[in-house]
């Protein structure tokens, strides 16, 4: 496990861990999981706000709450009760991406503070390049183009900008993320900020596709390609279930640990690695692109 974990990724972990308690206590329906709506009783948290905490995106308001949960599913140890009430405590705590709250889309920031925790990154964007692989000057042409739409100031975009950078640390870290990105022809043909913008970028994604730890295939215009929403597939090695993903116009849509969710989308993947051009051919794809500017 990482030595340091952020505030997102402590959440996650003590969700799963209430999660697995909760469904394997035995005391549900002919000695199934319990429900939920039978975990909250006489507890002064709603069955949502229990939904919430087992997906990471809340931690307990009350510790009290979170006694009587561990109680009620029959966990006595006190190293593992001691270990949980210290998890939920240090997860309230602010980390770095406190700063850029309200700057993402719902979802987003969970998404986002568990990036620095994944192994590896699956990614399929057909329409713009992946955050991750953005030049700044990219990244700040794409979000001028929505600023009249969505009526953003310019230090939003500053902010919005500056989260998108730190965010491509993963990258260039000890012990970076392994990202495979299949971009969209789309992605690579709209003419975001103009020519300069777009050679700068172009450049950047052959720099980065030459990385060991980075792989990017094009999956240009011909009758296999395909349009779906952005969706990235997350995978945690033994620390957390594989996570995915799927992103709109208007933000993230969905995000699930699921495994028949996340093997449908992985099938979606694999499906499109093998219509994309090979990696190999992705640096002579972006010098075509670049004379035809």
């Amino acid at each position: 496990m990482a030595a340091k974990r952020g505030r997102t990724a402590q959440r996650l972990e003590l969700g799963l861990q209430m999660r697995h308690f909760r469904e394997n206590c035995g005391l549900g329906d002919r000695g199934g999981p319990l429900s939920r709506k039978q975990a909250v009783v006489g507890l002064k948290i709603s069955e949502a706000s229990l939904q919430r905490i087992e997906s990471g995106s809340l931690n307990f308001r009350n510790v009290g709450d979170l006694r009587k949960l561990l109680d009620k599913y029959g966990v006595t140890d006190p190293d593992i009760i001691d270990g949980l009430i210290s998890l939920n405590k240090e997860s309230n705590k602010q980390d770095w991406l406190t700063q850029f709250r309200g700057l993402t889309p719902t979802g987003m920031p969970a998404f986002v503070g568990i990036e620095p925790e994944a192994r590896s990154m699956k990614v399929y964007h057909p329409s713009l390049v992946y955050g991750l692989l953005q030049t700044e000057r990219y990244a700040v042409a794409v979000h001028e183009l929505h600023k009249p739409i969505e009526e953003h100031t310019s230090e939003f975009v500053s902010q919005s900008v500056e989260l998108r950078m730190r965010r491509q640390e993963v990258l260039t870290r000890d012990n970076p993320v392994e990202l495979h990105a299949i971009l969209g022809e789309a992605a690579l043909r709209y003419p975001i900020g103009g020519a300069d913008v777009m050679r700068e970028q172009y450049a950047r994604i052959e720099e980065m596709a030459s990385w060991d730890h980075v792989t990017v295939q094009v999956l240009p215009f011909r009758p296999s390609y395909r349009s779906p929403d952005d969706f990235a597939i997350l995978d945690f090695g033994n620390n957390f279930p594989p996570r995915v993903q799927v992103d709109s116009a208007w933000g993230p849509v969905s995000t699930s640990d699921k495994p028949r969710e996340v093997n449908r989308f992985m099938r979606r993947f694999n499906a499109m690695t093998a219509s994309a051009l090979s990696p190999e051919d992705t640096p002579a794809f972006l010098h075509r692109l670049e004379r035809e500017l």
